[in-house]
């Protein structure tokens, strides 16, 4: 086999149409247009969604529901996941970096579940009020 040998596959290629070339070629005078009207001349666009003036699907249906800002950027962890991680000192960046939240997280939050014995300093992060009670009687306190 050679470089100047080697051809498509067979049907791989199809010639290009080339309207209004003639009445014989079967695309000639309107050119598969049809006759007169708007879609008949160049330059015609019709905009997304536009269903010839009746009231387009997206118009018909209604809004629900909302996104929210924060929805990646929330992250739970519970009182007993926070006994386990055996730190006196609990932020953001250690929660990171024993990989308990995502990175991307932005808000952290304690929740109750689970039983707390050492004393933990909780900085910068959030708790429910069962938490921080858990977490007081346990002797920790927040900053």
């Amino acid at each position: 086999m050679q470089l100047n040998t080697i051809k498509p596959a067979e049907g791989s290629k199809k010639n290009r149409r080339r309207v209004a070339r003639g009445v014989g070629s079967g695309l000639g005078k309107t050119a598969g247009r049809g006759h007169n009207g708007q879609k008949s001349r160049s330059g015609y666009t019709q905009k997304v969604g536009f269903e010839g003036g009746q009231m387009p699907l997206q118009r018909r249906l209604p809004k629900r529901g909302f996104t929210s800002l924060m929805r990646d950027f929330r992250a739970q962890i519970t009182v007993g996941e926070l006994a386990k991680l055996g730190l006196a000192e609990i932020d953001m960046l250690a929660l990171k970096v024993k990989k308990v939240i995502a990175n991307d997280a932005k808000v952290v939050k304690v929740i109750a579940g689970g039983d707390i014995n050492a004393a933990v300093t909780l900085r910068g992060i959030g708790a429910t009020a069962g938490a921080k009670k858990a977490i007081e009687a346990a002797g920790g306190k927040f900053e």
